[in-house]
């Protein structure tokens, strides 16, 4: 089967290569894939691939040969699935578990925008508890995660300021339901009861000296790719008795297939909408990568396999 394989090259991040077919445990059920996204972070991975790294975590397709122990969807039956790799590929074996049905009202472009970040959002959003009638403040919300916590936030009555770099990026979280939009966290006006923070660097202290006393700050990424550095004694101008969290969204009692479906639910029903910045054949690959890493795609983007 054909996948896509890293090089290692800034320019080129992946090329098309012939791969043996996976061969699925018994747990795993074989996916014939139709579409699969990419994130922001797989593009810093690929800077610096491990040998016999295979990327892919976000895919849509066809159950092909379901899992040998009898969990998981059987026959020829559309799903969204999340395995931890491979899924830039013709085929890829997937947890029966990390595996939820596709209605066919929704398309398998959206259906592949939804697992990592959407399970990101989802679970960062139970991690920070009541929203309703809660000022949040939310960082890097131009992102995958940031459209889908605004409107889940949003829809759970949270006043959502969202921090994005340009007016372009702001509109359309606005129509997701963000109340504020500023360009710098320096511009927001606290304090907030909650901050969800995924840069890092400068922007972590600065969200920080934002939130209200008692509050919650929980820190879901480093987009800046640079460290950020707290003052103890800052927490005494404002934040006093704050608490900062650190959250991954693999750290969560529910099974990633339970999540996918709620996910999938809520698009089926119009209560939640992925945004798409760009659908291209997977042989664009290479150029979405690079494009997505320099800021110039808005949301999600999708690649399909012809």
């Amino acid at each position: 089967m054909r996948a896509l394989i890293p090089t290692g090259n800034p320019a080129e991040p992946v090329v098309l290569a012939d791969v043996p077919e996976p061969t699925p445990c018994s747990n795993e059920v074989l996916v014939k894939v139709e579409a699969f996204s990419i994130n922001r972070g797989e593009t810093f991975k690929l800077e610096n691939p491990a040998p016999g790294d295979r990327p892919g975590k976000d895919i849509a397709g066809l159950v092909v040969q379901p899992a040998a122990d009898g969990s998981g969807p059987a026959g020829i039956t559309r799903v969204v699935g999340h395995p931890m790799a491979g899924g830039w590929a013709e085929y890829v074996a997937v947890p029966a578990d990390a595996l939820a049905e596709l209605p066919d009202t929704v398309s398998g472009a959206q259906g592949a925008a939804l697992p990592l970040a959407g399970l990101t959002a989802l679970r960062l959003l139970r991690t920070a508890g009541t929203l309703l009638g809660r000022r949040v403040l939310l960082t890097g919300a131009s992102g995958g995660v940031g459209h889908y916590v605004t409107e889940l936030a949003a829809a759970a009555g949270a006043e959502i300021t969202a921090v994005t770099r340009n007016t372009e990026r702001g509109a359309r979280l606005t129509e997701l339901g963000a109340t504020e939009i500023v360009h710098d966290v320096a511009d927001a006006r606290g304090p907030y009861d909650i901050v969800l923070e995924s840069t890092g660097g400068q922007a972590l202290p600065l969200a920080l000296a934002r939130l209200a006393g008692r509050g919650t700050l929980i820190w879901f990424g480093q987009a800046s790719r640079t460290p950020a550095t707290l003052d103890f004694f800052d927490f005494f101008a404002g934040p006093e008795s704050a608490v900062i969290r650190h959250f991954h969204y693999l750290d969560a009692d529910t099974r990633l297939g339970d999540d996918l479906a709620a996910l999938v639910r809520l698009t089926a029903h119009g209560r939640l909408h992925p945004e798409i910045g760009r659908v291209a054949d997977w042989a664009d690959t290479a150029t979405t990568l690079t494009d997505l890493r320099d800021r110039r795609i808005r949301g999600k983007a999708v690649l399909t396999l012809s």
